[in-house]
């Protein structure tokens, strides 16, 4: 529980601090936000990715904002919430859209965000977790929201902010840098490893409850460390000295939750075969494990491939890799129809031309798929009509 007066005075300096805040470059995801229809709008993703200028963009007129994230109101509880409508319409008078910041931090916030729709009321909400908020807008919302992921600044926004033209010069600077918008300001990389320690302690050990913060960090920095790769939790059980599989297993699946990590499953019709065959992991930002890790920086290839599936990520729900063989990077799927294939190769040369267009075109006659190609770091070439396409124009389109 959090006293009314404290609640007052939080809100009056969040406000005062909101209305100094810099509006930031326009996110790509704006365009698809309709703050006019009928629904609850959910942005979830890693902290520090930007989703609080984004909800600042957002704000066309007056509205309803609270950060429950603010460390004055941590012990903010259900019961609170009648105490901040109170002050709201006390200190802005009747509005009809809560704008409502990292609201996963406040256990049943659901039950008042569900009051409020009932009696007319809209909302923006933003939180860090992907299952947390998923389960909650389940049991009370089904049918009642939209929601959308944020990320760290795709190609096109890093250019945007650090006013640079699509080229390979501006595309090797952003496999260097990634896109969190605070450390392209300040290039600072203390930024990004402090960043994993918040998301590690905050969002994975003190949310689910867990000890060995050595272990998961140890953890984490490996997968962060070997993007592109297949994993394998029996290994990673041997090799941490973990008595489980299902523990580590649980560690992943928290990583996924606070958006550190992405798995990708194996193509297979089967969906029971897609559960068990090996999975590939994927980084949310090149930069953040770059900073984490002494030799993923080193390896051009799966940085390059790590941003290609973080473009496809932004835009598809379904990712799986390709292995038969040979193997495909990626096959993108929506709903019953796969669209595309995709090979990611820094530089295609003699010795390796073979092998990534046999990939490619094996899966895409295996899958029945018309349409693949090669993305490089800047070459642009057909190789037995398979287009290679530069990285940074396919980013930038």
């Amino acid at each position: 529980m959090v006293l009314k007066q404290d609640i007052r005075e939080t809100l009056k300096k969040q406000i005062s601090d909101l209305n100094k805040k810099e509006s930031g470059i326009k996110r790509e995801i704006l365009k698809k936000i309709d703050l006019d229809v009928p629904h609850a709008i959910i942005v979830s993703g890693i902290r520090r990715c930007g989703k609080s200028t984004l909800l600042h963009q957002l704000m066309k007129k007056s509205v309803y904002y609270f950060n429950f994230e603010d460390p004055r109101v941590l012990s903010f509880k259900v019961s609170d919430f009648e105490k901040l409508k109170e002050i709201f319409i006390e200190v802005f008078g009747e509005k009809k859209i809560y704008f409502l910041d990292e609201i996963q931090n406040v256990p049943n916030w659901e039950v008042f965000v569900r009051s409020e729709m009932d009696s007319g009321k809209k909302f923006v909400i933003t939180g860090s977790n992907a299952t947390l908020l998923s389960k909650e807008l389940g049991t009370r919302l089904t049918g009642r929201y939209l929601r959308y992921e944020l990320y760290p600044f795709s190609y096109k926004e890093f250019l945007q902010f650090t006013k640079k033209k699509a080229s390979k010069d501006s595309l090797r600077k952003y496999m260097e840098k990634g896109g969190f918008p605070e450390y392209l300001k300040y290039d600072n990389s203390d930024i990004l490893r402090d960043l994993l320690d918040s998301v590690i302690t905050r969002d994975v050990l003190v949310r689910n409850n867990i000890r060995e913060a050595d272990q998961v960090k140890k953890i984490c920095i490996y997968l962060l460390s070997n993007i592109g790769k297949q994993f394998s939790l029996n290994k990673l059980t041997k090799h941490f000295g973990i008595g489980s599989v299902n523990t580590v297993r649980s560690y992943i699946s928290f990583f996924e939750d606070s958006y550190l990590l992405f798995t990708v499953p194996k193509f297979d019709y089967s969906f029971k075969k897609q559960i068990v065959n090996p999975k590939k992991i994927y980084s949310i930002d090149v930069g953040l494990s770059t900073a984490n890790s002494i030799s993923f920086s080193k390896d051009k290839g799966r940085i390059l491939e790590n941003l290609v599936f973080l473009h496809l990520k932004r835009k598809y729900d379904e990712i799986f890799y390709y292995k038969n063989k040979s193997e495909c990077d990626f096959v993108v799927k929506d709903k019953d129809k796969i669209l595309f294939c995709v090979q990611v190769c820094f530089i295609v040369n003699e010795d390796n031309k073979m092998r990534e267009s046999n990939g490619l075109k094996e899966a895409m006659q295996d899958l029945n798929v018309k349409k693949g190609f090669i993305i490089t770091f800047d070459q642009e070439d057909i190789i037995d009509d398979i287009p290679l396409i530069p990285a940074w124009r396919w980013f930038s389109t």
